[in-house]
C-alpha cells in the first residue's frame, strides 16, 4: 500500500509537498566522458531528474558547464563534460542518485554535497537550466618522450661519438 502512494504523487511531474515538509538541499557535480554526444548527456540528466521527482524531491537547477579540462587524468580522459545538479531531497534520494551515476559507464566521477539542512520545498524556487559552451579546445601537450629536444639528441650523439673515439685514442701509437 505504501508503495502505491509513493508512486502516485510523483507521476504528475513535480511532487506536491505537504505543508511543513522539510527537505535538505544537495548539490551533485558529475563528470561525463568528453566524447559523449550532447543528447546522451541530456538523457542522463533527464533520468536523474526523474529519480529526484519520483522520490518526492525537487530539482532546483541543472547546469551543464560544457567540456572543461580536468585537474588530473580521470579514467584516461584529460577533459570532461561537467554537470552540476542542485536539488532538494533526503539521504535515501542522494544514495539512489549516486547509485545511478555509478551504474552509468559514461559518468567518470561524481561528488555530492549537502548545501542546506532544513529547506521548505514550497518556498524554494526552481531556476532555469543553464548550458554553457565549456572551454575552447586547446591542443593537448604531447607526452614527454615524443618531444624531440635538440639538447637531448645532441647530448646522446656526443656520448656515442666519444665512446667510438675513446678506444681508438687509447690505442698505443
Amino acid at each position: 500500500m505504501h508503495m502505491q502512494q509513493a508512486d502516485t504523487h510523483g507521476a504528475g511531474g513535480a511532487a506536491q509537498h505537504a505543508p511543513g515538509t522539510r527537505l535538505r538541499e544537495y548539490e551533485t557535480i558529475f563528470l561525463v566522458r568528453p566524447d559523449l554526444a550532447e543528447d546522451l548527456v541530456d538523457k542522463i540528466v533527464e533520468r536523474l531528474r526523474g529519480i529526484v521527482q519520483r522520490d518526492g524531491g525537487k530539482v532546483i537547477k541543472v547546469e551543464n558547464w560544457g567540456k572543461k579540462k580536468v585537474a588530473y587524468e580521470v579514467k584516461k580522459h584529460l577533459r570532461a563534460v561537467f554537470v552540476r545538479f542542485l536539488y532538494l531531497g533526503n539521504t535515501h534520494m542522494v544514495a539512489e542518485f549516486e547509485r545511478n551515476l555509478r551504474m552509468t559507464d559514461d559518468v567518470l566521477k561524481y561528488q555530492s554535497l549537502k548545501i542546506s539542512e532544513d529547506v521548505d520545498p514550497t518556498t524554494r524556487q526552481v531556476e532555469p537550466d543553464v548550458k554553457l559552451p565549456g572551454d575552447p579546445e586547446v591542443p593537448e601537450r604531447m607526452p614527454r618522450e615524443a618531444e624531440p629536444f635538440g639538447d637531448d639528441r645532441g647530448f646522446v650523439r656526443e656520448r656515442v661519438e666519444a665512446d667510438i673515439e675513446g678506444p681508438e685514442a687509447a690505442e698505443p701509437e
